[in-house]
């Protein structure tokens, strides 16, 4: 809160008015319409959540081997926006996969980045800040994975690799990345689950994939088929649902027939 500079000089004796400091870029146009322009700090907001840049810049600079760190959240794929961390290294040699772990136990998940991407040097503004548009945008080809990849090596596998590569926009992805890792979320993994409940025979729930999240964990569970009677019962909603898509079918048929 900082004093109101529109309201009347108070009294004495009186407490002083006081408005709330937001944080918002804003300005009134011509219409009397108030357009908001951005944020006047490193505050963004993502799925929902209102993140403070500058706490998880201040929890990657604390990790040894890292010299100075910038988080911001990026749009490369439109509707999908990220968390990248930009990271400036002494000469201590760092484990990106040791960072996330470390991020993971001292933040919430939605405030881990998606991606890290070490550079020599940041770029500056001519006032000597770091120009935070001018950070380049990380490497897709395999997201924020740090794992050896693995290849997957039959149909069932390879589907699940093309699903997840195409939501993920990633492009490879092997047996034992982890789907939150190379970024994924829950919204994503809605779709994940949409696509592959169409493309296999197998029932899956959404569940499934935050239980499994890796290519090689979610085929073990799939082929050991983890409960007989559950995969029956998918069976049957899904012939359910087949017979129920004839029956609305058939009724709009003869609706335009009559």
């Amino acid at each position: 809160f900082v004093p109101d500079p529109f309201a009347p000089a108070a009294a004495a004796g009186e407490a002083a008015a006081r408005m709330y400091r937001t944080g918002d870029l804003a300005r009134y146009r011509e219409d009397g319409v108030i357009e908001f322009l951005g944020r006047v700090d490193f505050q963004v907001k993502l799925r929902g959540y209102r993140i403070e840049l500058g706490e998880i810049e201040t929890s990657m600079a604390a990790f040894e081997g890292v010299k100075e760190a910038v988080v911001i959240a990026r749009q490369d794929v439109p509707g999908d926006k990220r968390l990248v961390g930009y990271l400036l290294l002494d000469d201590t040699e760092l484990s990106l996969d040791a960072l996330r772990n470390q991020l993971k136990e001292q933040l919430p998940a939605y405030m881990v980045p998606h991606h890290f991407v070490v550079l020599e040097r940041f770029p500056l503004t001519p006032n000597n800040k770091v120009d935070r548009n001018a950070l380049p945008p990380p490497e897709q080809a395999r997201g924020g994975a740090g794992t050896v990849y693995v290849q997957p090596s039959d149909e069932l596998s390879a589907t699940i690799a093309r699903v997840w590569s195409e939501v993920l926009n990633v492009k490879q992805v092997g047996m034992d990345d982890n789907f939150f890792d190379l970024g994924g979320h829950s919204l994503l993994t809605v779709q994940v689950h949409r696509r592959l409940k169409d493309t296999l025979s197998t029932p899956l729930s959404l569940t499934d994939l935050f239980r499994f999240p890796t290519i090689a964990a979610l085929v073990s569970f799939i082929q050991q088929g983890h409960d007989s009677a559950h995969m029956d019962q998918g069976r049957g909603r899904a012939a359910a649902r087949k017979e129920a898509r004839a029956r609305r079918a058939k009724m709009r048929d003869r609706r335009r027939k009559r």
